[in-house]
């Protein structure tokens, strides 16, 4: 959701609006960690996990996008979670997941903790789900860790260049980005929001309150920043020629972030790959229309 990030700065310049400050730790965790035991230590950091299904059924990894949460798979999670062991986490420094104290934000970082946490959970294979960065992040993991992914559900997935990113290059980010670290009006981020609905209607109060609570937690903002200075994107096209797995492509016809049209470039550059355009729909299926989106999600992820 890089357009969304970049417009809601736009915004918050015009806006003149007051500090937003942080909300403690302990007031987030009491409205959204669903146990104690949800956090747990991977790798040298600590990570927000939701670990539910039966342990011995197929596991599905769930990826989240820029800003966002493991709670944007909610719907999804107990869709699935009768016939597969349902694994989320929160990036570091995103949702309840605190910020890395490596300070590395890098898409090779996030690698070296997913193998961890499926290590620490004995998990030896999995199919990934992920959405915007966390599509991305889902198959460059299956990229350099082909023997751990059985298949892929790549929602509107992030990693073709598109403005402010180039291949090979930090991304040309305005000084004025660096805003958001301390202005975060919840108006304004609902409007945000709202674009990556093809309906804004369907954006519940509920849902931007989680948002705007969970980019509040100490460190998220900044590390938020941090990611993108971080991302420097290389040509996907040698790497996702070489995914043997099968992939199904879910996209939002109606994404204003990530147009459907950017599923092309996919379909010419991975072996087996399945297109599932979703009609009158926009970048985040699983929160927009959840229902609708997972059938065949669901129905892909039983063919493995």
């Amino acid at each position: 959701m890089r357009r969304t990030v970049l417009a809601l700065i736009a915004l918050t310049m015009t806006a003149g609006c007051a500090i937003t400050p942080d909300l403690p730790r302990e007031t987030l965790e009491a409205r959204y960690l669903a146990a104690p035991a949800d956090m747990r230590a991977v790798a040298g950091t600590r990570l927000h996990v939701r670990d539910t299904g039966p342990r011995d059924a197929r596991a599905v990894v769930m990826i989240h996008g820029v800003g966002s949460s493991l709670h944007t798979w909610q719907d999804w999670a107990e869709g699935l979670e009768g016939d597969f062991r349902v694994i989320r986490f929160d990036l570091p420094g995103a949702g309840l997941s605190p910020p890395d104290p490596t300070g590395d934000y890098t898409d090779a970082r996030v690698h070296a903790l997913m193998v961890a946490l499926m290590d620490d959970l004995g998990v030896a294979r999995a199919a990934l789900v992920g959405n915007s960065l966390g599509g991305r992040l889902a198959w460059s993991f299956a990229a350099a860790h082909p023997d751990r992914v059985g298949r892929l559900v790549l929602v509107s997935p992030d990693g073709f260049a598109s403005p402010p990113f180039e291949y090979d290059t930090p991304p040309a980010i305005s000084p004025v980005f660096g805003l958001v670290e301390y202005v975060l009006p919840r108006p304004i981020l609902r409007s945000n929001l709202a674009l990556a609905y093809a309906d804004p209607a369907r954006l519940e109060d509920a849902t931007v309150a989680r948002y705007h609570d969970l980019l509040r937690a100490p460190g998220n903002r900044r590390v938020l920043l941090e990611r993108f200075r971080q991302t420097i994107l290389t040509d996907p096209v040698p790497r996702l020629g070489g995914l043997t797995m099968p992939v199904l492509l879910l996209w939002g016809e109606e994404d204003a972030m990530i147009p459907v049209t950017n599923a092309a470039d996919y379909q010419r550059a991975l072996p087996d790959a399945t297109l599932v355009r979703l009609p009158g729909i926009g970048h985040v299926p699983q929160e927009e229309a959840p229902a609708m989106s997972l059938e065949p999600v669901r129905a892909f992820l039983a063919g493995e």
